[in-house]
């Protein structure tokens, strides 16, 4: 009996040590899901600027693929890697732009001096970044109050239904194809009359953008994206044309137009002359002078050409960015977290605070030890050319071409 016993314990025992060394097969789930993460890393590595939020749901034998992306090649990409597996779905991803809500109007330009965008579909929000006025945005999905918007630097955000006006594309195309004004100016207003005691229709800031109506003397008779229309100040202002075939981005036109932000205080999100962060600063230097620039310090500093990751400093040239933050280690990735530019003499120019100079010499009275400490790596965007980086006279966003002269 007792032998018995034994036996059957020592056949249990080897049946559970056998059991335990078998590999159980992959989960298809799991399958798909590395799947869903293998494309998503190809085509979204940026959530900022590429929307695939996709799961798969399991269903009896099978999956259903769910969620919503605005990436048509990586969702066919990623059903051809699960049929090739011979993983079974059902398709049930919402493709956007979502045109039963939209109701065709998938293009819209901001309409107010500064649209503040947001993380999620409500105020309290984290706010993210802003679009100056006559900004085109492309228009992915809608809630009653919210729209899902991408500006031109490819950023994903939500804007309140106030701050845009919507259009669909022969409307778009029609207000693409006017002749613009743009202003000058850190900060002004618009008037109902060609006379600054006039009524102000409202503020207005660096790089709004207007459909030009007709020239008024000393001003330019403009309209809004909504049909208002106003008076600028010539001299604040150019034909977008003119101003666009004149332009130089050249390292002196950088550094005047970072002085003419001087002081002005730091927001969080903020890339317009109400209010900067680090990067908007750097972002806007950069629009006025004709090329776009990625949003943030972290996408910032993928473009352009190093110049320098020592910090001697001794390479650089005016107009260089300067990224700071955590570097690398063997457990922790880097992290940017500031950005500044390089305007010489061993200075730069940065939003931390407000809109200041300090110094890497350890002599001089504004030096910024905090920063030098944190210093990662410098990087040239003049004349440099980088998938991120986009330069307003290779691709117009505001005309359709390039027009002749409407005023004198």
């Amino acid at each position: 009996m007792m032998k018995s016993k034994l036996n059957s314990i020592a056949i249990l025992i080897f049946l559970v040590v056998a059991s335990c060394n078998e590999q159980p097969e992959k989960d298809s789930i799991n399958q798909a899901e590395e799947l869903i993460a293998q494309t998503s890393e190809k085509y979204a590595p940026d959530s900022r600027v590429a929307l695939f939020d996709i799961e798969a749901v399991k269903n009896g034998g099978s999956y259903i693929l769910r969620g919503e992306s605005n990436l048509p090649d990586a969702v066919e990409d990623l059903k051809q890697k699960l049929k090739a597996e011979d993983i079974s779905f059902a398709d049930s991803i919402r493709m956007l732009p979502d045109d039963k809500s939209l109701e065709g109007k998938t293009m819209g330009i901001v309409k107010i001096s500064v649209a503040n965008l947001r993380e999620e579909p409500k105020h309290s929000s984290q706010l993210v970044t802003q679009a100056t006025l006559g900004t085109p945005v492309k228009i992915w999905k809608r809630t009653e109050e919210w729209y899902y918007i991408q500006t031109p630097d490819g950023y994903l955000s939500w804007v309140d239904h106030g701050g845009i006006i919507t259009m669909d594309k022969n409307g778009f195309d029609s207000w693409k194809s006017s002749e613009k004004i743009i202003f000058k100016n850190a900060y002004g207003q618009s008037f109902k009359e060609a006379s600054k005691n006039s009524q102000p229709v409202s503020d207005i800031v660096a790089g709004s953008i207007f459909e030009f109506e007709e020239a008024a003397n000393d001003f330019y008779k403009v309209s809004y994206p909504d049909g208002r229309e106003a008076f600028i100040a010539r001299e604040e202002s150019a034909i977008y044309s003119e101003w666009l075939s004149d332009l130089q981005a050249s390292e002196e036109n950088l550094v005047q137009t970072s002085s003419k932000l001087m002081g002005l205080p730091y927001l969080w999100g903020g890339t317009s002359s109400k209010g900067v962060d680090c990067s908007g600063f750097t972002k806007t230097i950069y629009f006025m002078n004709g090329i776009v620039i990625p949003r943030d310090a972290s996408q910032q500093i993928r473009e352009g050409k190093l110049i320098d990751s020592s910090g001697t400093f001794e390479n650089l040239a005016v107009g260089d960015l300067l990224f700071f933050g955590r570097p690398a280690t063997d457990s922790t990735s880097e992290r940017v977290v500031h950005v500044g530019m390089w305007i010489g003499d061993n200075e730069f120019i940065h939003s931390s605070g407000d809109v200041h100079i300090s110094s890497m010499d350890e002599n001089a009275e504004n030096f910024d030890e905090f920063n030098k400490a944190r210093y990662l790596r410098t990087k040239r965007y003049l004349g440099q050319q980088s998938e991120g980086l986009t330069y307003l006279k290779d691709k117009n966003i505001f005309l359709t071409q390039k027009k002749d002269t409407l005023a004198n």
